[in-house]
C-alpha cells in the first residue's frame, strides 16, 4: 500500500477522508441505481464547497435524507424541508434541499422512460468507462462536451444542481470516467 500513498492522485492527499474516498470509491464503475442517485445529490451539495466538507458530512446526509431513497424523498413536504434547514449535520441551503426533492421526481421519470437510472446514465458511454491518460492534475478538465450534453439532458428531465462541472465530477465519482493520473496505481483498476 506504500506505493499507493506515494503515487496517489495528488488531490486526494489533502485529508484522510479524501484519501479513503480516492482509494476505495472514486473512479470505480457504479451501476446501483440508489447509489447513483445518492452520489448525484452529494455532488450537487458540493456546489461552492470543498469535497472534503461533503465527505465529512456524508453519514449525516444519508441519515437526514432517509438513505437517499427517492421513494421516500419524493414525499418530502414543507415540514421536512424546515426540519432539514435546522440540521447542522448537512448543508442547510433551501435550494439544495429542494433540488434533492426535485431530483427524486426526475429519477422516477427516468426509470419510467429508460428502465433504470444506470441504463440512462451509462448509455452515454456505451456502458464502458472513458479512460483518460492524464500526467498531471492541470490536464484534467472541469467539464467536457459529454458532460455538457448530459447536463442539458438532465436539466430537461427536471434534475437540479446538474451543471456541466457538477456532472463531470459526478462522471468521475461513479467511474463513467477514469481520471486517475497515469502514475496512480488506480489508473489501471
Amino acid at each position: 500500500m506504500e506505493s499507493l500513498e506515494l503515487n496517489r492522485c495528488s488531490w486526494a492527499n489533502r485529508s484522510k477522508e479524501e484519501m479513503e474516498y480516492h482509494d476505495k470509491e472514486w473512479g470505480r464503475p457504479e451501476f446501483d441505481d440508489l447509489r447513483l442517485f445518492a452520489m448525484l445529490n452529494l455532488e450537487g451539495q458540493q456546489a461552492g464547497l470543498s469535497w472534503t466538507t461533503i465527505l465529512r458530512k456524508r453519514e449525516n446526509f444519508y441519515k437526514a435524507y432517509d438513505n437517499f431513497d427517492p421513494a421516500v424523498i419524493i414525499h418530502y413536504d414543507n415540514r421536512k424541508i424546515e426540519e432539514l434547514l435546522q440540521d447542522p449535520g448537512i448543508i442547510r441551503n433551501r435550494l439544495k434541499i429542494k433540488a434533492v426533492i426535485s431530483n427524486a421526481a426526475a429519477y422516477f421519470d427516468v426509470i419510467n422512460q429508460y428502465g433504470s437510472f444506470h441504463d440512462f446514465l451509462w448509455r452515454y458511454v456505451d456502458n464502458t468507462p472513458i479512460k483518460n491518460h492524464w500526467e498531471s492534475l492541470s490536464e484534467v478538465p472541469a467539464s467536457t462536451p459529454l458532460s455538457d450534453t448530459i447536463s442539458k439532458d438532465m436539466k430537461k428531465l427536471g434534475f437540479k444542481f446538474v451543471g456541466t462541472t457538477i456532472i463531470y465530477a459526478y462522471m468521475q465519482s461513479i467511474g463513467m470516467v477514469n481520471d486517475h493520473l497515469c502514475d496512480c496505481p488506480l489508473h489501471e483498476v
